[in-house]
C-alpha cells in the first residue's frame, strides 16, 4: 500500500515537472524568457553547435525571427558584433545560469517588454519583446541596454 502511494505521488511529481517545461504552461512572458534563457545557455554550454539551428528554439521564439536569424547566420550576415539572443561574445555559462534575473514585463499594444539580467559581478541586461502566437508567448526581439558610444 505504501508502495503504491510512492508510485503515484513520484508519477504526479514526473508529470509536473515535464509539464512545467511545455510552451503551453508558460503562460506569462517571464516565464518564457525564464525558461528560453535557462534553456539557451545550458544549450549553449553544451557545446553542440549554435542553439538558433536547434528546432527546440520554436518553443521560445517566434518563427518568424528564428527563419530570419538562420538566413542571416547562414549568410554570415547576423547583426551586431556579439551572440543575438545575449549580445555578448563569451559568458560564465555557470554565473550565468545561476544568476539570471528576469524581471516583471511591461505590455504595451501586445507587445510585452521583459528586461532580463545576467552575471553576478559582471552584469549584463537585455530587453525580450514577445507577443502571443496561438496562445503562448513568443520572442520577437531582443535589445541590449547599453548606451551607443
Amino acid at each position: 500500500m505504501i508502495f503504491a502511494a510512492l508510485m503515484i505521488v513520484s508519477g504526479l511529481s514526473l508529470n509536473q515537472s515535464a509539464t512545467a517545461q511545455t510552451p503551453t504552461q508558460r503562460t506569462t512572458p517571464e516565464a518564457t524568457v525564464k525558461a528560453f534563457y535557462d534553456w539557451f545557455i545550458k544549450r549553449d554550454a553544451q557545446d553542440h553547435g549554435y542553439p538558433l539551428m536547434d528546432n527546440e528554439i520554436f518553443h521560445y521564439v517566434s518563427k518568424k525571427t528564428v527563419d530570419l536569424l538562420r538566413a542571416q547566420y547562414k549568410n554570415n550576415n547576423l547583426p551586431g558584433d556579439a551572440e543575438y539572443f545575449t549580445n555578448v561574445q563569451d559568458f560564465n555559462e555557470v554565473d550565468w545560469q545561476a544568476h539570471t534575473v528576469v524581471r516583471p514585463a511591461i505590455v504595451l499594444n501586445g507587445v510585452a517588454l521583459v528586461p532580463v539580467t545576467f552575471g553576478s559581478t559582471d552584469k549584463k541586461t537585455n530587453v525580450a519583446f514577445l507577443r502571443k502566437q496561438n496562445g503562448i508567448w513568443k520572442i520577437t526581439k531582443v535589445v541590449d541596454t547599453r548606451d551607443y558610444e
